[in-house]
């Protein structure tokens, strides 16, 4: 692929990347500002989590729908955009301010306007940059590898900032997704044949029904509550757990960081490799190897001391994470019906670690204020390792033949991989 010629490629990767600083810029160290500039708690932390997952997961399947029926059109996209542009007056004026008023009204409003630009947003706007790869002709993992460096990017002085005021995080956040909104703005196609197909061809509801019947669809969900979810929920509250190995918060939170950064350049890296790594070993195996690794450095979490031993278990996610994305899209295109691309994503990947981390969340975060973080760690990772080794024989087998090959599934030719690499 010539870079130059491609722009669309290198709109959408710079799309992704200034997204991903938008959020990182806010979010990155999220628990840090709860906990030490609102005065929030664990269990309080652990409801807006919650809350934050239940309006992520009332928007993920409705965003998944919207966009395979959209195609190539961007009109969801410029409703994301134009929550992201608003995110630092919402933070500093409305978030804030509500958290510390009343927690279930300030948890509720941030639920419905985080959810919607950020925790449904990142699925809708991801399969968007992979569906325009497949008329475009560039790689996802290539293109999300750019979301990884900016996200290391804002972290990388976001852990200063927040020391000095987290106002400045956010007001930069807005910043970065005016830029964004400009680059979806320039994206262009001079081949509609793709739109073409869609229209002809549209996402129904009953295809919706039929892929949540599918016994592989049932046996992904299990892999993905029992790995992804409880990772998820584990990550939440890390940033805290992390500073308080300093001597003080501001130096663990400058520290964390400095950190974050480094996995997430590290991370980066990952997205370019995972593609060859995934299929040489499958993408049924890849989600096996990343369950494993996210039970490995969980467990770890819980028996290392210390800011170098906590250091390297953070540092293993730059590993665990771009197999598995690239393995969960390789894994949609070679069992499931293509045409339902970012249904596949937002409902069934997204939408389900949302579900059980709504339900997870408030209970762990307890857990951390009554039995502390290392032995909350033990437990969560011993979980991740049974249903790691679940999945072994449950997840389908690249072996098996694709629902793609099947003349009677109605996916179009066009739509071969989610994630070619």
């Amino acid at each position: 692929m010539n870079l130059g010629k491609n722009r669309n490629f290198i709109l959408l990767s710079a799309t992704l990347f200034f997204f991903f600083v938008t959020w990182s810029f806010w979010f990155s160290l999220f628990p840090i500002w709860l906990s030490q500039h609102l005065g929030l708690d664990g269990a309080n932390t652990g409801i807006i989590y919650s809350l934050n997952a239940i309006g992520a997961l009332c928007l993920q399947p409705l965003y998944g729908y919207i966009q395979d029926r959209l195609g190539l059109k961007k009109h969801l996209m410029w409703f994301i955009a134009a929550l992201l542009v608003f995110v630092g007056p919402f933070i500093i004026f409305i978030y804030g301010p509500l958290l510390q008023a009343n927690i279930f009204m300030g948890a509720a409003a941030g639920a419905v306007y985080l959810g919607a630009a950020f925790f449904a947003g990142v699925g809708a706007i991801e399969t968007y940059v992979e569906r325009v790869g497949r008329v475009s002709n560039y790689e996802f993992g290539k293109a999300r590898m750019w979301g990884s460096l900016g996200w290391a990017f804002a972290t990388f002085f976001a852990g200063t900032f927040i020391n000095i005021n987290p106002n400045i995080n956010f007001w930069l956040a807005s910043l970065s997704a005016v830029i964004a909104a400009i680059m979806i703005m320039l994206v262009k196609f001079d081949d509609t044949s793709s739109q073409t197909d869609v229209e002809s061809n549209p996402v129904k509801v009953s295809d919706l029904f039929a892929l949540v019947k599918m016994p592989r669809f049932h046996a992904f969900a299990l892999y993905i509550f029992g790995c992804a979810c409880i990772y998820g929920v584990y990550d939440q509250q890390f940033a805290i757990y992390f500073s308080s190995q300093f001597p003080t918060i501001e130096e663990g939170n400058r520290m964390f960081g400095y950190l974050n950064s480094l996995q997430v350049f590290l991370e980066a890296g990952g997205m370019f490799l995972a593609p060859f790594f995934v299929n040489r070993v499958g993408a049924k195996n890849s989600l096996v190897i990343a369950g494993f690794i996210m039970a490995t450095r969980i467990i770890g979490s819980g028996l290392v001391d210390g800011p170098i031993g906590i250091s390297v278990m953070k540092l293993l996610h730059a590993v665990e994470l771009p197999i598995l994305l690239i393995a969960v899209f390789k894994y949609f295109s070679k069992n499931f019906d293509t045409r339902l691309a970012s249904t596949l994503y937002l409902f069934g990947f997204q939408f389900v670690i949302q579900v059980f981390t709504s339900i997870l969340s408030p209970l762990v975060g307890l857990s951390y204020d009554v039995m502390g973080f290392q032995q909350t760690y033990l437990i969560l990772g011993c979980v991740v390792a049974v249903f790691a080794t679940v999945s072994i024989f449950t997840l389908v087998s690249d072996k098996v033949p694709s629902v793609n090959d099947d003349e009677s599934t109605p996916s179009k030719s066009g739509d071969q991989s989610l994630a070619t690499a």
